[in-house]
């Protein structure tokens, strides 16, 4: 895809998101599953569930742009999936294995606000308001489920920094 205005940026960075977000939603049932910590487990769950949801915003987003969201890899959320692979296969003690997937769910979280965050404001400078609208709608779900990642990482870390 060449570039050649705001939209046609637009539209690649929503591909990647897209791209990001179908991957997830792989692989986060697998690190539900690598979890110890039920408060974990649930919030990556829960977070699955939120994410198929943003897939189908996702979907709205290119309806009104008349576009599609394939034909493209999102690279980053690959490596960062790969970086929470080698996680969930280390020999770890529970809490400090959920200490490091918590790590790893930040990084993509990070990640998405970011992408989520650029793709909004350029959607903004087209006057592309509905598209504004389900794309905040999106940025503020991935900002909570970082806070709640913070918040179960304030009692699995200090488990983690007992000794076994």
């Amino acid at each position: 895809m060449k570039l050649n205005s705001l939209q046609d940026l637009l539209i690649d960075e929503l591909k990647d998101l897209y791209s990001a977000e179908n991957q997830l939603t792989k692989a986060l049932p697998k690190m539900a599953k690598a979890a110890a910590s039920e408060e974990l487990r649930t919030a990556f769950e829960e977070h699955l569930a939120e994410t198929e949801t943003q897939v189908e915003r996702l979907d709205k987003v290119f309806e009104q742009l008349e576009a599609t969201g394939r034909g493209k890899k999102c690279k980053a959320m690959a490596g960062l999936i790969e970086e929470g692979k080698e996680i969930i296969d280390e020999d770890a003690e529970d809490a400090v294995k959920d200490a490091a997937l918590i790590g790893a769910a930040q990084k993509v979280e990070h990640y998405e606000i970011a992408a989520y965050g650029t793709a909004r404001t350029h959607a903004e400078l087209l006057g592309l308001h509905e598209v504004v609208s389900l794309l905040q709608e999106t940025l503020d779900e991935e900002a909570a489920a970082d806070e709640k990642l913070t918040k179960i990482a304030e009692s699995i870390n200090i488990e983690a920094e007992a000794p076994a």
